[in-house]
């Protein structure tokens, strides 16, 4: 999505290239069963390119279709059937933070830095950040940090939830790939339904989460995973999930 070559800055034609390839995942086109997000060079993403932005000859339908060809991507990220994880080194600002703000599982360290960027360029946010950023820190937080334009280093953005694991600057990419290993060898179609459950769980009221909830555990129960997850614990081993969905 970015270049390295750019300062890291978001790149559409990436872009538009990584929400087709997870768009295949979602169709069945791809038997992917974890996403890895990571950059090249010391930043994860510093936004959008503000150069492009001023130089355009209409600057507000250009950044309006930048914006919906992003918010195409970031949908992508949610909607995958399975785990996305970012390895997030360095600036995570604008864009970038949007972009790790969307994913499922995000490791960072102590010099990971998220910003939102917007106010400093006369922009509101875009990428979902203004629906994410409440969920995960908490609504005044996030008010505060938007409007203020803050920045959360590595260790804050762990404490409040914006990092869901922290680790020395030098192991994120590896760790990242670790866990987005091993999510990949799991059951996918489980783990594609817990994801699904918990972001429209903020939709819903109890007693709907609870029936999509047994709707769900059904199907996984049903489904080759989740049989040989039944045999394998009544059998005292490791599951097997290769092959299975």
């Amino acid at each position: 999505m970015a270049t390295a070559a750019a300062g890291n800055s978001l790149d559409e034609a990436r872009m538009a290239s990584a929400t087709e390839l997870l768009r295949a995942i979602g169709e069945g086109a791809s038997e992917v069963g974890a996403v890895l997000i990571h950059s090249e060079g010391k930043n994860f993403c510093t936004g959008g390119n503000v150069k492009a932005f001023g130089s355009a000859e209409d600057p507000g339908a250009f950044v309006t279709d930048l914006a919906t060809t992003f918010h195409e991507f970031i949908l992508a990220v949610t909607r995958a059937p399975v785990p996305v994880v970012a390895a997030v080194s360095g600036w995570a600002a604008g864009a970038g933070m949007s972009i790790a703000l969307a994913c499922d599982i995000v490791v960072g360290g102590p010099g990971t830095k998220l910003r939102p960027a917007y106010p400093s360029i006369g922009f509101s946010p875009d990428g979902g950040m203004s629906w994410s950023l409440p969920r995960i820190i908490g609504p005044a937080r996030a008010r505060d940090l938007l409007l203020t334009d803050g920045v959360l280093e590595g260790e804050e953005a762990a404490r409040l939830g914006a990092l869901t694991r922290f680790v020395a600057d030098e192991d994120v990419l590896a760790e990242a790939r670790e866990i987005a290993g091993r999510l990949a060898k799991g059951p996918t179609g489980s783990l594609g339904r817990i994801k699904r459950l918990a972001h429209e769980s903020a939709g819903r009221d109890l007693p709907a989460q609870l029936a999509e909830e047994a709707r769900s555990i059904g199907e996984c129960a049903a489904s080759p995973a989740g049989r040989e997850g039944v045999r394998a614990f009544a059998e005292r081993r490791a599951a097997d999930y290769s092959g299975t969905w």
